[in-house]
């Protein structure tokens, strides 16, 4: 193994192994670390939803809209690519979703979010009440409101994490799993590398991409960057059969249908510390939610739990960029629920930096040192 690198990336979770991706398709030598083994975080725990496509003839009215917009787009590309030089299938698959309103205010809250759709131009139908059996069949009669979104995508999270990882391998790149960073060598304005308990690794530039983990070792060079972590819960039922053709959102609550017949429900949003034990309270809510939107989950078997812990920010934006005070040392975590589906652009927008190329973003939205904005960015949720 090479003793110093062009990049070291800090973290092997899908931000990580995307940004990863991304820079060794530069032709630069990048090593991702990691405190277990890559991808088995909170990247490993989604559900894999990827938001629709909107109209690239549009500007999107704030940058995270924007790098939404870029990575819904990048998918589909990224899916192909991976597939072709790795043999890895994704489960990149274009099935569509049905947003669901149950009450008024659940009706009310849909149908502002029906008008930035509008705005976005995300192709949209509001469903008629004898056209929802038509889309989703197995919903619910009691629905107050349905909208199809046809281009809403999903993938299969841990198959993407093996394409990354297998097509970063392929092209050179080296994974140290096991080895996560505990700090960083620096000179005056530059990091010379990151300190491990195996010793240093030293590289040109160092992006810290760690997730939950990324605020407590960026405190540790004077970088504030609090990413607080965000404990979700989902459970996976296996119906024996095909019951749900289309993704289904309520509110935070989603149903992602696997094609061989199961049913990822979730998602729980907690402040919990990095506890990921999971609690039955959680699982119980998310399976009600489920039977009262499919009735036909109610008679699901269970087939497994678990929790992941999302890393949270300031505000509802990722940071992206540069940290505070430093040349060479990059900052790319904070995605909170949006990290599958903002991974692709993010990774684009770290290459511009570590390349020193002029952002295809403004950054400046997602500067690590920015005042808190106020809440109200809408994302689509992984």
């Amino acid at each position: 193994m090479a003793d110093r690198f062009d990049v070291v990336v800090a973290g092997g979770g899908i931000v990580g192994l995307s940004i990863a991706f991304a820079l060794t398709r530069e032709g630069l030598s990048v090593a991702v670390l990691d405190r277990r083994q890559p991808g088995r975080e909170a990247s490993w725990a989604g559900a894999g939803m990827l938001p629709a496509q909107s109209d690239p003839d549009r500007t999107p009215s704030h940058p995270t809209l924007a790098l939404r917009a870029w990575s819904a787009r990048l998918y589909p590309e990224w899916s192909a690519v991976l597939r072709e030089e790795t043999g890895i299938d994704n489960g990149y698959r274009r099935s569509g979703g049905v947003d669901v309103a149950m009450t008024e205010t659940d009706e009310r809250d849909l149908r502002t979010t029906a008008g930035r759709w509008r705005v976005e131009g995300i192709a949209y139908e509001r469903l008629a009440p004898a056209d929802i059996a038509r889309v989703e069949p197995a919903l619910t009669t009691d629905l107050r409101a349905a909208y199809f979104l046809p281009d809403r995508a999903q993938i299969r999270n841990p198959w993407h994490l093996r394409a990354l990882a297998e097509a970063f391998r392929l092209r050179g790149g080296i994974v140290l799993s096991h080895r996560g960073v505990e700090g960083f060598a620096t000179q005056g304005d530059r990091v010379t590398g990151v300190r491990t308990a195996d010793g240093e690794v030293h590289a040109e530039t160092v992006v810290v991409a760690a997730g939950a983990w990324s605020g407590d070792l960026l405190e540790g060079v004077g970088v504030s960057a609090p990413t607080p972590p965000v404990k979700g819960q989902i459970v996976l039922v296996d119906c024996g059969r095909p019951v749900l053709r289309r993704i289904v959102e309520h509110g935070k609550r989603y149903l992602v249908p696997r094609d061989e017949g199961r049913v990822l429900i979730g998602a729980t949003e907690e402040e919990a510390g990095f506890d990921v034990l999971p609690t039955a309270d959680a699982f119980q809510s998310l399976l009600d939610v489920a039977a009262s939107l499919c009735p036909a989950l109610a008679d699901a078997r269970i087939e497994a739990t678990w929790a992941g812990l999302r890393p949270g920010s300031l505000d509802s934006r990722p940071y992206i960029g540069l940290a505070p005070g430093f040349r060479n040392l990059v900052v790319a975590t904070g995605h909170r629920r949006a990290g599958l589906q903002l991974s692709p652009a993010t990774a684009e927008l770290v290459a511009d930096v570590v390349l020193g190329r002029p952002p295809r973003i403004d950054l400046g939205y997602f500067r690590v040192d920015r005042s808190p904005a106020p809440a109200g960015d809408d994302v689509f949720r992984s």
